[in-house]
């Protein structure tokens, strides 16, 4: 009797685990459905935040792909990085296609906190609704250990400064009028590189970390005052970012696309890859490979004899 009662109570635990888990994940992929594919229909109307973004790292990659959409979407904007003639240049054509206004502000982000006055100054009386804290470096070329870093003081302040000082200053100096006015949206770009530690890229890896912690904390400190904090976390765009030169494909999309993508699931989630692609990516990552330390490696090998094999390399 009791070896019936026994086993009668293992099967109803079994039952009711393969129950939770089944839930979790329906309930998970429901999640995901409405943020990637609902939200390209009902999409959360940005100009309600007020009428300027500003997008830092705006001359290259995901921020000009984030320049040009929000512009696309109604919003006025501020282009902010250290090349004039890229930033001249975008400008002009974001205001040719969509009529926005555009500011530009050159500066330098591997510089220091001598940076912000001259920002702040330049933002100075514009209502700004967006903040899309963007700009971030790797080492540079290869994937170098942490002692073989090329020039590896200068480096590592460099990298520090671009990926986390300036999110954290820009912030500081954006988030009070947002807090004044109740509404507001930040959304800083991290990376799938900050969910684990990453051999050969172990600082980047590090300071992703710390841009989407920050975002978290952030968000739970200012949501009651209208504020939302969106950390994106993509894995491969086709940038100069790239540790390997190809055109976009099934796995590495193209920024203009990953932008418009990202853009759509604000309002529906606070943290996200950003894209469906990339999302389904992150789940194959977290539980078949674990985001192992080994992961990464893994990861950029598929993805360089994925372009090899399909012919879309670009030369170096």
């Amino acid at each position: 009797m009791a070896d019936c009662l026994l086993s009668h109570g293992i099967h109803l635990l079994g039952v009711l685990a393969l129950s939770y888990l089944v839930l979790k994940q329906s309930w998970r992929l429901l999640k995901g459905f409405r943020t990637h594919i609902l939200s390209r229909w009902w999409r959360t109307d940005l100009r309600k935040y007020g009428g300027w973004a500003v997008v830092t790292g705006a001359s290259d990659g995901i921020g000009k792909a984030y320049a040009e959409e929000l512009a696309r979407r109604g919003l006025n904007v501020v282009l902010i990085s250290r090349t004039l003639k890229k930033l001249q240049s975008i400008a002009e054509g974001i205001e040719l296609q969509t009529g926005r206004k555009t500011k530009i502000i050159q500066v330098d982000f591997t510089g220091g906190p001598e940076n912000y006055p001259k920002i702040e100054e330049g933002l100075k009386d514009l209502e700004i609704g967006i903040l899309v804290n963007n700009v971030g470096m790797v080492y540079g070329e290869g994937v170098p250990k942490f002692l073989d870093v090329p020039d590896v003081n200068q480096s590592l302040n460099d990298i520090i400064n671009c990926n986390i000082l300036s999110a954290v200053h820009m912030t500081r100096l954006i988030l009070p009028q947002m807090v004044a006015r109740k509404k507001g949206l930040i959304i800083n770009i991290s990376s799938e590189a900050g969910y684990r530690p990453l051999p050969f890229l172990t600082v980047y890896s590090a300071t992703k970390a710390f841009v989407d912690f920050f975002s978290r904390g952030l968000h739970a400190e200012y949501k009651s005052d209208g504020i939302t904090v969106q950390s994106v976390l993509p894995l491969m765009v086709s940038t100069h970012m790239l540790l390997f030169k190809t055109e976009a494909n099934i796995i590495i999309k193209k920024a203009e696309d990953f932008a418009r993508e990202a853009l759509n699931t604000v309002g529906y989630t606070t943290r996200t890859s950003g894209c469906l692609s990339h999302s389904i990516q992150s789940y194959v990552l977290e539980h078949f490979l674990q985001r192992s330390v080994s992961s990464f490696p893994i990861l950029v090998n598929f993805g360089i004899q994925f372009s090899k094999l399909t012919g879309k390399s670009k030369k170096q």
